[in-house]
């Protein structure tokens, strides 16, 4: 982890101090998150993410819409305290695997070349695995942690209830679920509902009720989020990304297209949920520390372990309603 370190350590003096970790916001984080109401990477910090995150819960419970860890909040999620905020696990040699892609390509001829378009380092897959960033991990451990197996590191507690997911799915599919700790128990979708002011994604289940929901990039002033009702037309898991220069205007349209390999660090990341309004679809990110604070060509964008989420909740067929 000391390279990371590094970086943080030649940050400008003059930039602000980022406020530190509360173990008690993210014991909060990981309640939610757990239930299906995700701030996003858990960092446990405050700030416009986790105040998302608990309107959604709030909303389902019926609770004052606050946005914050209010006392009637509280004693609502005071039944699942229970669920830890971080776990001490040891490192295996199968999270420590890669194969990982150092240096990183910038050039998307280059990137069309790789095997996959995986993780950099292991820190980096080990945050995604445990819905987190690496620099959360430095904090909540030492720089000087080694990655090897057999050594005990603090994670935030993302593990799920259930890994027993459907026999059917493709079994590159059913890793990746796993390696994102994604839990296999999800609600099945009567609709999902794109809130653009808000920048989330809610599930609402079979019963009519927000099930689920998560904090998504909604489109920019160049690529607006296309209002209107739309459906799920399927759902392609590890994809492979056709890069097309003519679909994006801040591309030239002289550059080449290309077929990019699957991977985490795709720009489509793990799942792309194809809609039925043409070039649009519901996908991951190779970058989840940006999910609701920059813009995005016009889809709807998630971290890598919502969208998996997300896709076991839909089925071709499943409104997708996107609204102001």
């Amino acid at each position: 982890m000391a390279a990371v370190h590094a970086q943080n350590a030649a940050a400008p003096a003059a930039k602000p101090a980022k406020p530190g970790l509360s173990r008690d916001l993210l014991h909060v984080q990981v309640i939610l998150d757990r239930l299906g109401f995700p701030p996003g990477p858990l960092d446990g910090r405050d700030g416009a993410s986790l105040a998302s995150a608990l309107k959604g819960f709030q909303l389902s419970r019926g609770l004052p819409v606050t946005g914050k860890p209010d006392t009637r909040t509280l004693q609502a999620l005071h039944q699942y305290r229970s669920i830890r905020p971080t776990r001490t696990l040891r490192l295996t040699a199968d999270a420590l695997s890669g194969p990982f892609v150092r240096p990183w390509p910038k050039d998307v001829a280059a990137q069309a070349k790789l095997k996959s378009m995986g993780y950099r380092t292991a820190l980096e897959k080990l945050a995604e695995m445990f819905h987190t960033t690496p620099e959360v991990l430095i904090e909540l451990n030492s720089p000087d942690t080694r990655l090897a197996p057999g050594v005990p590191v603090e994670f935030p507690n993302a593990i799920p209830g259930s890994r027993d997911y459907p026999a059917d799915l493709k079994p590159e599919w059913r890793k990746t679920l796993n390696d994102l700790n994604v839990d296999a128990n999800q609600p099945k979708a009567n609709r999902v509902v794109v809130d653009k002011s808000d920048k989330v994604l809610r599930v609402f289940g079979q019963d009519g009720k927000l099930a689920a929901q998560f904090n998504v990039t909604v489109g920019s002033t160049r690529d607006p989020l296309p209002i209107g009702s739309w459906k799920v037309n399927g759902v392609a898991t590890n994809p492979e990304f056709h890069y097309n220069p003519k679909l994006f205007w801040d591309v030239s349209d002289k550059k080449p297209d290309a077929l990019l390999p699957p991977g985490p660090n795709s720009p489509v990341g793990v799942v792309w949920i194809d809609l039925s309004k043409e070039h649009y679809g519901i996908h991951g990110t190779p970058e989840p520390h940006t999910i609701g604070r920059t813009e995005s060509h016009g889809c709807i964008r998630l971290t890598n372990w919502d969208a998996a989420r997300v896709a076991l909740m839909v089925a071709p067929g499943t409104p997708v309603i996107f609204q102001e």
